[in-house]
């Protein structure tokens, strides 16, 4: 399978980032497992607005990668969430969400959710 170029993005397609209540949970659980120095890093960089807040600039990847949102395993991959750096990829035509989200990252969820 062919994967997205997303090294050198900076993370301009990561947000907003809808989730649901299972992912929030997920996530949560992830980022309590966080040492005390990365969780630091990724709360202090600075972001476009919207963009995800556990999107790493500094590592220029996403910061909770085995966790991420199911929009974001999606992205790239279908034609209503093009990669506009590889869109011959988004081959999927429907995307069917098993779930409706609870809010989105970095607007109605912040570090302080976590």
């Amino acid at each position: 399978m062919n994967t997205l170029p997303c090294q050198g993005c900076k993370g301009l397609c990561c947000g907003p980032v809808p989730i649901t209540g299972k992912e929030f949970k997920k996530i949560q659980k992830k980022v309590k497992t966080f040492p005390r120095k990365i969780r630091e890093r990724l709360e202090r960089q600075p972001r476009f607005f919207g963009t995800c807040i556990f999107y790493d600039i500094e590592q220029d990847q996403c910061g909770i990668h085995d966790v991420r949102p199911e929009i974001c395993r999606a992205f790239g991959y279908h034609k209503e969430l093009v990669c506009f750096r590889k869109p011959e990829l988004a081959t999927k035509e429907k995307i069917s969400f098993k779930e409706s989200p609870v809010g989105y990252l970095s607007i109605d969820f912040t570090w302080k959710d976590f």
